[in-house]
C-alpha cells in the first residue's frame, strides 16, 4: 500500500485528466467513486487497476480488493482526481470493457441520442433493476463518463453496452423487435407483448425521428390523465421498462 500527497505526482495528473471524454477514449479507462458503486462494478466482474482512498476511508476500501491494489492519497490530491464537489474518498480506476458481440442482444433498451449523462445513467441502472441485459447507445452522452458511471451507481457493470449507429442496429438486431416510446398514437402497455424486444427511447429535446419510428416494429405511448405536456425520457424509460416486466 503506497501514499502519494502531491497534487503534481505524474499518476495523479494523468488520473485527472480522465474527467475529459477524449482522455477517457484515448486511454481506454474510466473512473468511479464511493464505495457503492465501486464495489457494484467489482461484484459483476469488472477489476480495478488501482483504488485511491484518503486516510480515513482505507477500511472502506480493503472491504472490495486488496491492499496491493490500494493507494492512500491526500485529502488535496483526492480533490484533484475526483469529478464530484464533495468527494467521498474513495474512487477507482478500471479498464472499458471491450464491446460486446452482436450474438449478446436480447431485451432491454436502446438509447436514442440520450444526451444528458444523468439521464442515460438513470436508465441503464434501472435496465440491470429489471433484469435486462441489452443497452444500444446511439450516439448521445458517452457511456463511460463519470457523470454516467455515477448515475448508474456501477451497475452499467451489470449490462451489455453497444455503441452503434442507427443502421447498426437494424442490421445486427436479427428477430429483436424494436418498440419505439413516443408521446401519443401507441398502444398501451397492457396491450403489447413484451418478449424479444428493445425499448427504444428517445432524446430529451426531440424525441425519435419520424423515420426511425417507421423502422421499428410497434410504438408505444405510456398515458398521462394529468396535465404534463411529456415524461422525461429517464422517468418514462423507467416506467416502461417496469411495466414490461410484469
Amino acid at each position: 500500500m503506497k501514499t502519494i500527497i502531491s497534487r503534481q505526482n505524474p499518476e495523479i495528473k494523468n488520473i485527472a485528466k480522465l474527467k475529459l471524454q477524449k482522455e477517457i477514449k484515448l486511454q481506454q479507462k474510466f473512473v468511479a467513486e464511493g464505495i457503492r458503486t465501486c464495489k457494484t462494478l467489482i461484484q459483476a466482474g469488472f477489476k480495478p487497476e488501482m483504488v485511491y482512498v484518503t486516510e480515513k476511508n482505507v477500511n472502506q476500501g480493503e472491504k472490495i480488493v486488496s491492499s496491493d491494489k490500494i493507494t492512500i492519497v491526500a485529502d488535496a490530491v483526492m480533490e484533484k482526481i475526483s469529478a464530484s464537489k464533495t468527494p467521498s474518498g474513495i474512487l477507482a480506476i478500471f479498464p472499458i470493457p471491450k464491446q460486446p458481440d452482436k450474438s449478446k442482444l436480447g431485451n432491454g433498451i436502446v438509447l436514442y441520442k440520450v444526451a444528458n449523462p444523468g439521464n442515460m445513467g438513470t436508465l441503464i441502472r434501472s435496465c440491470a433493476a429489471m433484469g435486462f441485459k441489452s443497452v444500444v447507445l446511439i450516439e448521445g452522452a458517452y457511456p463511460w463518463a463519470s457523470k454516467v458511471v455515477q448515475s448508474s451507481v456501477g451497475t452499467i457493470g451489470n449490462v451489455d453496452i453497444f455503441v452503434w449507429s442507427w443502421d447498426m442496429l437494424l442490421k445486427n438486431k436479427g428477430t429483436v423487435k424494436l418498440i419505439a416510446m413516443v408521446v401519443a398514437g401507441g398502444k398501451k402497455p397492457n396491450e403489447m407483448h413484451f418478449d424479444n424486444f428493445l425499448l427504444v427511447i428517445g432524446s430529451e429535446a426531440h424525441g425519435i425521428s419520424e423515420k426511425q419510428i417507421k423502422d421499428c416494429d410497434e410504438k408505444l405511448t405510456i398515458a398521462m390523465p394529468g396535465k404534463a405536456e411529456s415524461l422525461n425520457a429517464a422517468v418514462a424509460g423507467s416506467i416502461a421498462m417496469y411495466l414490461a416486466k410484469q
